[in-house]
């Protein structure tokens, strides 16, 4: 049995998938940071005493960036030293006969850890804060469209946003709604009429975003039903939500 090295912070928070359950919960993992991404990654391997220039470094992580992502979309899958990624197409096919149908399908991939980060991972333990207070927050998100939670939305359909004191009051206020912010820190606001706006569950129509990943971010001054708070209070999502 490996001996832990290296420690995760976890919250636990209720189980929003088990509604009859009520001492069911579940991990949050508390990021001590921002997401790493390649010039964090370029910026590691030249203070480990790599010869090669930063420039050079993340300009080859950006090329094998663009060559996986071809790689996958030729129908190949890609095993590297930390994920194995395999592609994927959801959705039910009604006959023998039946046809690609983008409304009834999507195209993405499958995501699993390499047997090196398997190995990483059980030098990794973990530390239970406590319960997390009952305070705004994003729970848990669903894709209408698929009805996935796994962070997979669709550009153009409904996703199901639930937690709590989540109602976006006052709705139709420029400062509160519902945001998709994406790798640039550039936000796009939700602008179609909530169907659902209510403390505890907000649906909401995904924009037509380009392919990436996006940051959920809700913004409020609610806090109960007689109270609106002075200042408008920003709610995001723990998990990237990913638009293949």
């Amino acid at each position: 049995m490996s001996v832990a090295k290296f420690f995760w912070k976890i919250w636990l928070r209720l189980n929003l998938l088990t509604k009859d359950v009520d001492n069911d919960y579940i991990a949050e993992v508390s990021t001590t940071g921002n997401t790493k991404r390649n010039e964090d990654i370029a910026r590691e391997i030249g203070e480990e005493g790599s010869e090669i220039k930063y420039d050079t470094l993340l300009s080859v992580l950006n090329q094998r960036d663009r060559i996986v992502c071809h790689m996958l979309q030729q129908g190949n899958s890609v095993l590297d030293g930390c994920t194995y990624i395999s592609p994927r197409v959801l959705g039910n096919w009604i006959g023998a006969n039946a046809k690609f149908d983008p409304a009834d399908h999507k195209v993405t991939v499958d995501m699993m850890p390499s047997s090196e980060l398997r190995a990483a991972l059980t030098q990794v333990g973990v530390e239970i804060l406590g319960v997390k207070n009952s305070g705004a927050f994003i729970g848990l998100v669903t894709d209408a469209a698929t009805g996935l939670t796994d962070g997979t939305i669709t550009a153009g359909d409904d996703i199901l946003i639930e937690g709590d004191k989540l109602k976006i009051a006052p709705e139709g206020e420029g400062e509160t709604g519902v945001f998709f912010i994406n790798a640039e820190g550039e936000s796009t606001a939700v602008t179609r009429r909530l169907t659902e706006n209510s403390p505890k569950k907000l649906i909401a129509r995904v924009p037509a975003l380009p392919a990436g990943e996006y940051t959920l971010r809700v913004v409020t001054r609610f806090t109960t039903a007689s109270t609106l708070l002075k200042e408008a209070r920003s709610i995001e999502y723990n998990k990237p939500l990913i638009i293949a």
